[in-house]
């Protein structure tokens, strides 16, 4: 691959994917494309259990309607494309698809990081001032907290979009990823783009780190309160309701923090794909079964439905 800067304006990026060898293309696509359905299906399978359920319209059900719904958006943002790519010849994106697809897949990540602040929160008050809960997590206030997570997180993003593709973009214009993410489009500019993997390490900070740390200290404060609780049944019983939450947030934290919380000239870009996989196609495909397995009450739930379709 010629990485030697050129005179022309890019007009598309090609993409480097996974792998270049036809036959692993192949076992990837059967793979990822079985890893989507899943997500897919899974996702729909909860969001219409809870509709269908009365006994879960409570605020920790309605955010994980959310995540569920943003799961199904994040992972349609990046994985048909990175199929069309492993059985197609042509494996480009223009450049204008490449902003859009940049835009959402940024925005629905950081929607994720604020939500699962948000769904701590709810376990906070749910937790630790259980007398309070309905009055403080009433339906004006979880759709309050569910819109400030969507509409800040576009913002930002747009933000981020603008600056990324502000830079003379001139060759070369092979991308060495499965699809159009900031770090590795930053890469391709024809100028120095210190200024900017500033602003987007600050807007990873206030989006990506303020939550996480947030989500800790609550976490620290209900391990406190589930201490006080006499009852071995009781403390379980409360565990229970974060374990689900605990799960998906060390998996997308994880690999999430690693990929933008640290400086580019120290990052990976093999390291970086693989752990794109994770937050993009794996922990979305995750996430139901995380909360399907270990929720007794969608557990419950499922059954019910399934007698109800067997009667």
């Amino acid at each position: 691959i010629n990485t030697m800067k050129t005179n022309f304006t890019v007009t598309e990026f090609i993409f480097l994917g996974l792998s270049s060898q036809p036959k692993i293309q192949l076992i990837l696509f059967i793979m990822f494309l079985f890893f989507y359905l899943l997500t897919v299906a899974g996702n729909i399978i909860i969001i219409t259990i809870i509709q269908l359920e009365p006994r879960l319209q409570t605020p920790m059900y309605f955010f994980l309607t959310n995540l569920s719904f943003l799961d199904i958006c994040y992972t349609s943002t990046n994985v048909p494309q990175m199929l069309s790519n492993m059985v197609g010849k042509k494996k480009s994106i223009p450049f204008s698809g490449c902003a859009t697809q940049m835009y959402f897949s940024l925005s629905f990540g950081m929607i994720e990081c604020v939500l699962l602040g948000v769904m701590v929160y709810d376990r906070y008050v749910a937790i630790c001032h259980p007398l309070h809960y309905i009055v403080i997590m009433d339906r004006s206030t979880c759709v309050r907290l569910a819109t400030i997570s969507w509409s800040s997180s576009f913002l930002s993003s747009m933000v981020i979009n603008v600056l990324t593709l502000s830079p003379p973009y001139c060759g070369p214009n092979i991308l060495n990823h499965f699809f159009c993410e900031v770090p590795s489009v930053l890469r391709l500019a024809c100028t120095d783009t210190s200024l900017t993997e500033l602003v987007v390490f600050v807007f990873s900070i206030i989006t990506v780190f303020i939550p996480f740390l947030f989500i800790v200290v609550s976490y620290v404060r209900i391990f406190q309160s589930v201490l006080r609780i006499q009852s071995a049944s009781g403390r379980h019983k409360a565990l229970s309701t974060c374990a689900s939450h605990l799960t998906v947030v060390a998996l997308f934290y994880g690999t999430g923090i690693f990929m933008y919380m640290r400086p580019q000239s120290k990052s990976s870009r093999a390291g970086g794909k693989i752990f794109a996989v994770f937050y993009t196609v794996i922990t979305p495909m995750l996430n139901p079964l995380i909360y399907s397995l270990r929720n007794q009450d969608v557990k419950e739930a499922f059954r019910r439905a399934i007698a109800k379709q067997r009667t």
